[in-house]
């Protein structure tokens, strides 16, 4: 992931989600604290229009009080039955006479529109205000009736019946009819049930006042009975309609108060309700949500423009500040791997005087710094190098020389002296090649030299061992170091054939692989044990043993073993860590070890041990 992509990202996270959440919350509080807000408003409004509302009930009920106590209405239920259609002129102007007493009560309250009497002792229906186009229910039907025993229960008490309701009692005008038993005063027996229709003036007064002032909120109100019926819209549209037609499933009507945000009409508003103490009636006002939040729309879109301004101000400071450092810290990396990579000769251009100026002069004066301690390290371990070399050639060539000349030894005690010609004239090849100044000679001269050690050592044992050299042409030419495979021939006869019953047997392999050959000294001796082989204490598997160096192995006190730890640790000096011995080895199935070592020809030797330091 590269920095720029880091810096902008780390902007998003840090800078622009932050705001944008920010802007979200902002935005949900403040709709929460507007909503909430306005549901403690619309409950005082409610709870001041529900007095307005139950004043104007309350004062009709007044006026029935004072109607079913006067003189005029007990004398009309005094009366006997008449025949309207054979009544005569003396009983018509009694008749008159009654109602105009009656009407006289009911006069100085406006809102009256109809009103009718049901005396109890017979089924007379007795008009005190009539309508050409409405039937008032017989008193039989009326009897059958449920809201008739509702009245009787109520025992005086009046009973309102809301528009819509019962139409077959009070016609489908949008009027609200009260309806009580009369007593008779003396005895405060039932004697007659009236029925009282008032038009809704007085609540389109109330209701009308209300909406002036709530006109900003474009408030409209209801009065909706417990079915959620609506008896009362005070835009005249909606009246004799289900309420919850025009709401989600989530509307409800509670006994003191609730408001709730939901959809009335598929427009989002804030429905809010009170109940009445009005025969389970609740006033509901319904609230468009637009007209509420047109301040907070209008708060958003002032928080957006600067929100969008503060983001475009964060990407000019990103794109011209921030980017600036990211692209020198990004060519502060691309030098630092080209040093990496072993490029010690770069400079980076010092731009500016500033921290960034500063760090690109630090970091070629550091690049200087190393260079010149590479240089006295590499002088250093190239003087350690040679130093070990000459070390590892000493321990090499007096170990051979005593095996040689004590093989020689018994020959002339034995009075081999054609024997010892031969192994005198080995002898002085093997030692011509052992001190000749080259450190690197081909492989065909190192077999020549091994040739001559091995036989030399089957004059010294008796021919008790055979040998095979089997090594490809093509490889004959490349090089390695002298007395590389020596050592290792001399431990399979010094210490693989110690003690063997059968006949030894050495064979010499190589073979290519790729920039790398392997050349293999494999015996059929007695193996080396697992304890003496962990003395090496070098890279293991489950199978062989790695001798890349001689770092950390346990130092053997005797002889055994210390050809090829020798042999080890000079291809290790010389080459590198990646190339070195592989050994493997049981106990009684001989012995094999692997000489990993570079394809190299002449003109490859100082390119090698380039890589090597």
């Amino acid at each position: 992931m590269s920095l720029r992509f880091k810096l902008f990202a780390a902007f998003l996270a840090l800078v622009i989600l932050p705001l944008f959440l920010l802007g979200i919350a902002a935005y949900y509080f403040i709709t929460q604290a507007v909503e909430k807000n306005y549901a403690q408003q619309a409950e005082l409004t409610l709870r001041a229009l529900r007095q307005n509302v139950e004043f104007v009930f309350s004062e009709m009920n007044k006026v029935t009080d004072s109607t079913i106590a006067s003189i005029a209405l007990q004398e009309m239920l005094n009366q006997k039955g008449y025949d309207m259609e054979h009544l005569s002129q003396i009983h018509m102007l009694e008749l008159n006479e009654i109602q105009q007493n009656f009407r006289s009560l009911l006069i100085n309250h406006p809102s009256v529109s109809f009103a009718l009497m049901y005396p109890l002792e017979d089924n007379r229906v007795i008009p005190i205000y009539s309508k050409d186009y409405f039937e008032a229910l017989p008193f039989s039907k009326l009897k059958e009736h449920p809201i008739y025993s509702e009245v009787r229960r109520r025992d005086g008490l009046p009973l309102w019946v809301g528009p819509y309701e019962y139409p077959e009692l009070t016609s489908s005008d949008p009027i609200f009819t009260q309806i009580r038993v009369v007593k008779d005063l003396e005895t405060l027996e039932d004697k007659g049930i009236l029925l009282v229709q008032t038009k809704s003036s007085a609540l389109d007064a109330v209701f009308r006042y209300f909406r002036f002032n709530q006109e900003r909120y474009s408030t409209r109100f209801f009065i909706v009975n417990k079915e959620g019926q609506i008896l009362y819209d005070s835009s005249q549209e909606m009246n004799g309609g289900a309420i919850a037609d025009y709401t989600d499933n989530r509307f409800q009507l509670n006994p003191s108060f609730l408001s709730a945000r939901q959809s009335f009409q598929s427009e989002d508003s804030i429905v809010s309700s009170v109940s009445l103490h009005k025969e389970n009636w609740h006033l509901v006002s319904v609230a468009s949500w637009s007209s509420l939040s047109s301040q907070i729309d209008q708060y958003a879109r002032w928080v957006a423009a600067l929100l969008a301004i503060t983001v475009l101000l964060a990407m000019l400071f990103l794109l011209f500040s921030v980017n600036r450092i990211a692209k020198t810290i990004i060519r502060v990396v691309r030098f630092m791997r080209r040093v990496e990579e072993g490029d010690l000769g770069i400079r980076m251009a010092v731009q500016g005087k500033d921290e960034l100026g500063l760090l690109a002069s630090g970091l070629n004066s550091l690049i200087s710094r190393i260079q010149h301690l590479l240089e006295r390290i590499r002088q250093e371990q190239e003087q350690k190098n040679r130093a070990e070399m000459r070390v590892l050639q000493t321990q090499i060539k007096p170990h051979f020389i005593f095996n040689t000349l004590e093989s020689i030894n018994v020959l002339a005690v034995q009075n081999e002296g054609r024997k010892v010609s031969q192994m005198v004239l080995r002898l002085a090849n093997i030692l011509r090649i052992s001190f000749r100044g080259q450190e690197e000679i081909p492989l065909r001269q190192e077999i020549e030299h091994l040739v001559s050690y091995l036989e030399i050592q089957k004059f010294r044992f008796a021919d008790s061992f055979d040998y095979s050299i089997d090594i490809p042409e093509d490889l004959l030419g490349c090089m390695l170091q002298k007395l590389t495979l020596q050592p290792l021939v001399e431990n399979c006869i010094q210490h693989g054939f110690d003690g063997l019953e059968r006949r030894g047997s050495i064979i010499i392999r190589a073979c290519s692989r790729g920039d790398r050959i392997g050349v293999t000294v494999e015996d059929n001796g007695v193996g080396i044990d697992s304890a003496i082989l962990a003395r090496f204490q070098y890279m293991a598997s489950d199978e062989c043993n790695v001798v890349p160096s001689r770092e950390g192995a346990e130092h053997n006190p005797e002889r055994r073993g210390l050809g090829i730890r020798s042999v080890a640790d000079r291809i290790r000096i010389q080459y590198g860590p990646t190339y070195g011995l592989l050994i493997c080895s049981m106990p009684g199935f001989g012995t094999k070890v692997q000489c990993i070592l570079p394809k190299m020809g002449p003109g490859d030797i100082h390119e090698i041990k380039g890589h090597a330091g």
